[in-house]
């Protein structure tokens, strides 16, 4: 391996610039022009996302540690436009509260410090490198989600996400350890070939899918979500129910679909059975909250039992079908914390009653949210319908009718609860509604994003037909 290879890792040698040039930044810049901070990092990720559309070639490197083909390559570039998505919808909320305070620059930096572990997690080529991805991408997370220091909730929300945190973590170096034990070696590529069905390998295999469950909030490792997303900072819990969300959905899928190939099974039944409870229980759950971000929490959990529908299959189709879904579901999901989060920086209020008379003073948002809502519940002809279309027919070709059936239940049962929040805006009137502002530019172009790709990827789009080309390697 030649100096020119480090090239091949062009994703995370930019971002790790971008942590250095912001770290120089808060050394020299003054305090009083501390704002430019967020500027300079937007900036910054801009291009680095606008280069990542550039060809890559496939590769492995460090003795098959690291590698990436076209697939990877593609979610990265998916995950960044997220991140740039949720860092344009944070930017007035980092200049008011967090630079004010001198902790603008440490936002940034953690949170990038955060996908480059997630980068390192989805290119991993063995045991070692994923793990040392996960506690990576996890740790920054625990410190962001207790970042508003002087409110009780928001570290008591940083200690609950660092203490379930640090147990799955343990539970799947745990299991991790014995599928090592059972196949010989930690190396994905020699896994395939050797590991073989036996008590120790399901123990194994039981106790590392606990600790990638608990990162997707898979039911019953789900108990920390709606606490945490409730007491974080509202672009943190965004950032956990998409963007951390949908990297360990990735990684999972790779796993199953190629090193775990041999124990299908026994996965397809475990992911039967968490399927339906995860759906059944976040579509329940939701219906009694009245906090937006528990609601849009158990919200993000059922949309995870809806995503297993597509890693059951095993097949081209559910690869396909699953970072489609993902990918929709980063900016419906992105639409729905983002106006939540315009509210609350606006006026504080972060309750569902809040909402009610705010067509008539905001209607603009209110358009945003009722997008983003008929995408989560999956109504045509917005692109959330035709990401859980493509779920339930992936299902349907394996013939998990029953599954299919108990999804469309549930599709109904979440199609209610959004739409408690669509009465709230459009119907009801209020005693105090939230009175009319405008957002900034940043706001403004983050939310302007995430409504052009809910409506572009619905009405018409070729993603679907790329995304199938790219998941060949799962044929």
């Amino acid at each position: 391996m030649d100096f020119n290879s480090f090239f091949l890792m062009r994703h995370e040698l930019t971002l790790l610039a971008i942590i250095m040039i912001l770290l120089i930044a808060e050394i020299f810049i003054p305090a009083s022009r501390k704002n430019s901070i967020v500027s300079l990092a937007l900036l910054l990720f801009g291009l680095h996302t606008l280069s990542g559309f550039f060809p890559l070639a496939e590769s492995k490197l460090f003795g098959g540690m690291f590698r990436s083909n076209d697939l990877i390559h593609f979610f990265k570039n998916v995950l960044n436009l997220g991140v740039l998505i949720l860092l344009l919808q944070s930017a007035d909320w980092v200049k008011e509260k967090m630079t004010s305070n001198d902790r603008g620059t440490e936002f940034f930096i953690l949170l990038f410090a955060s996908l480059f572990g997630m980068y390192f997690m989805i290119s991993a080529g063995d045991f070692l490198m994923f793990y040392i991805g996960l506690e990576l991408s996890t740790l920054p997370v625990a410190a962001l989600a207790a970042f508003e220091v002087l409110k009780r909730k928001s570290s008591e929300a940083g200690i609950k996400l660092i203490l379930s945190a640090a147990l799955a973590s343990g539970v799947s170096l745990f299991g991790i350890s014995m599928l090592y034990a059972t196949a010989g070696s930690i190396f994905f590529d020699e896994i395939i070939l050797n590991i073989s069905l036996n008590n120790l390998t399901l123990l194994g295999f039981i106790l590392f899918f606990a600790g990638l469950a608990f990162k997707i909030s898979l039911v019953p490792f789900h108990f920390w979500t709606a606490d945490v997303y409730e007491g974080a900072p509202i672009s943190i819990a965004s950032y956990l129910s998409v963007i951390s969300k949908g990297a360990a959905v990735f990684i999972m899928m790779i796993l199953l679909f190629s090193v775990l190939k041999p124990l299908m099974e026994v996965w397809e039944n475990l992911i039967y059975v968490l399927a339906l409870a995860t759906m059944f229980t976040g579509n329940l759950f939701a219906l009694r909250q009245e906090n937006m971000k528990r609601f849009l929490a158990f919200s993000s959990i059922a949309q995870a039992g809806f995503i297993l529908l597509g890693l059951i299959t095993g097949t081209q189709l559910g690869t396909a079908t699953v970072v489609y879904f993902v990918t929709i579901y980063i900016f419906s999901n992105l639409a729905a914390f983002g106006v939540v989060q315009a509210i609350s920086l606006q006026t504080g209020r972060e309750n569902m009653k809040d909402y009610e008379g705010l067509y008539r003073t905001n209607p603009k948002l209110s358009l945003v949210m009722m997008l983003a809502l008929f995408s989560l519940a999956g109504i045509p002809p917005v692109a959330g319908f035709f990401g859980k279309f493509f779920l339930f027919t992936a299902a349907a070709s394996q013939g998990y009718y029953l599954l299919v059936f108990l999804a469309v239940v549930n599709v109904t049962i979440s199609l209610y609860y959004y739409l408690l929040v669509m009465r709230a805006m459009f119907l009801r009137k209020g005693d105090d509604p939230i009175p009319f502002f405008r957002n900034k530019i940043y706001m403004k172009l983050g939310l302007v994003i995430t409504v052009v790709g809910i409506l572009i990827l619905g009405l018409y789009s070729p993603l679907y037909d790329y995304i199938f080309q790219l998941s060949g390697i799962f044929k």
